[in-house]
């Protein structure tokens, strides 16, 4: 199963933001399964880098930190594709939509996001961390 990781699951664990940390460290846990595979959107790697830096403000440590993501979760492409399709559909905020728009053309089967209510209008499964967990966990 494919995954899309939401940029703010990967915030919670990266910037250690309580209360979700712990939950969000178990759902980037999941991709130690063999049957579930998590991706985090190429855009989104921008963001976190940006705003991990802004917060710690320490350029080493934070690309140490995205490394040390990249061994857990896999790299989703952004192509023209996924950003025309963001348009097309043209939802209130702009960075959702191209996230939901990965998920959809590389044909996930959801993403794990805290902010569900983001992703109203989407035709795929959305996961809170605790449904996911839920579902999942060992």
């Amino acid at each position: 199963m494919k995954i899309l990781t939401d940029t703010n699951i990967v915030l919670d664990v990266i910037l250690k933001r309580e209360p979700f940390y712990t939950m969000s460290m178990d759902v980037l846990r999941l991709a130690q399964r063999e049957d579930i595979q998590e991706y985090v959107s190429a855009s989104a790697i921008t963001d976190i880098y940006y705003l991990s830096y802004r917060q710690l403000r320490d350029k080493k440590l934070v690309k140490r930190l995205i490394k040390n993501l990249l061994t857990v979760v896999s790299v989703a492409y952004v192509s023209e594709c996924e950003i025309f399709k963001a348009i097309e559909l043209d939802w209130p905020d702009f960075e959702d939509t191209v996230q939901y728009s990965v998920a959809l053309l590389q044909q996930m089967e959801g993403i794990v996001t805290r902010n569900p209510d983001d992703y109203k209008r989407s035709e795929i499964t959305i996961w809170c961390p605790e449904e996911l967990l839920k579902k999942y966990r060992y």
